[in-house]
């Protein structure tokens, strides 16, 4: 039998190989890439360019990387001919608008909100856990309680329009979640401030007529937003279903810490996601935006469509991506 020194020297053994391959694991991005210090904003699909404009005030203004990422969707949030982000978006099949959102810093902190009604900044909510609360995410009615004692005000406000396309659904009810270039969903945005450090954002109305409660990967940590300030960060937007199967938002922050590029890690983790989602067979969309700390940018869809907005080097412009897919 094995006697207790012995155990406790194989243990020790144990423990420190352990440690090594942890350090081995948590090594930051290669020594040689110097950080970026001219700041720069990145957002998804066309809404980003005033999303970027309001980012880049703030930066101006002092602000540092996470007061640039609300800033930013706040500006979406608010935009009341966006169906698809804030209190404008489509509903859910019951007619209710219910809104998800994230927040990550450069410190690894981060708050999430889902199932939210009524409140106009969902982004602020989730801000206000991650500083004001110890948790990740809270949903729903607790939320909406958070936003309120915050000073927040309740805002039954829904568009004419979304209403009379909710009506128009319901003659028959045909429940299809399918997100592609026509009916995107989010907003998701990087941001870097002129300290090098990074911080993200993504916001939504989800999914339009989804089954009551649902939620998809905009205020999930990894899967729709994922900030390593070592590294880098990832932003995803498309059919969350499709990015909670693979954690795409993570995956790509990974490859880089590997040595890829930004563009090759939205590239991979676009391929993955698609051999991941194969038992699919519609036609959906996803994108992937991704920034590493030398100020490198990348982008990839799965589906031609995807654009993006780039604010950086004192311009602020839209580009349309590469996609896996003809």
């Amino acid at each position: 039998m094995e006697n207790r020194r012995s155990f406790l020297f194989k243990s020790t053994a144990a423990l420190a190989v352990g440690l090594l391959g942890a350090k081995k694991w948590i090594k930051a991005a290669p020594a040689e890439k110097k950080t970026f210090l001219g700041g720069l904003v990145i957002s998804t699909w066309n809404h980003g360019i005033a999303a970027n404009k309001a980012a880049w005030k703030k930066l101006d203004d002092g602000g540092n990387a996470l007061d640039m990422a609300e800033a930013g969707v706040l500006i979406t949030e608010s935009d009341r001919n966006n169906q698809s982000v804030g209190l404008s978006g489509l509903p859910d099949r019951e007619g209710h608008t219910t809104l998800d959102a994230c927040i990550m810093d450069s410190q690894g902190r981060a708050g999430s909100v889902c199932f939210l009604e009524k409140i106009e900044h969902p982004v602020s909510v989730a801000r206000a856990i991650l500083e004001k609360t110890p948790h990740v995410m809270i949903v729903g009615e607790g939320a909406q309680q958070l936003a309120l004692s915050e000073g927040m005000k309740l805002n039954d406000y829904q568009n004419p329009n979304t209403v009379n396309e909710w009506k128009k659904w319901l003659e028959k009810s045909e429940y299809k979640p399918i997100i592609n270039i026509e009916n995107h969903d989010t907003i998701g945005l990087i941001s870097m401030d002129k300290n090098g450090d990074l911080a993200g954002a993504c916001t939504t109305s989800g999914l339009a007529f989804k089954m009551r409660g649902r939620v998809g990967d905009s205020p999930i940590i990894g899967a729709g937003l994922y900030v390593d300030n070592e590294v880098g960060a990832a932003t995803c937007t498309g059919l969350g279903e499709t990015v909670l199967r693979s954690c795409s938002s993570f995956l790509a922050v990974e490859l880089m810490r590997q040595g890829k590029t930004p563009q090759e890690a939205c590239e991979e983790a676009i391929a993955r996601l698609y051999h991941i989602n194969r038992f699919m067979k519609d036609e959906y969309q996803v994108g992937i935006l991704a920034v590493d700390k030398s100020g490198n940018v990348g982008a990839y869809a799965l589906r031609p469509g995807f654009t993006y907005a780039l604010h950086k080097d004192g311009k602020n412009i839209e580009i349309k991506s590469g996609s896996l897919l003809p």
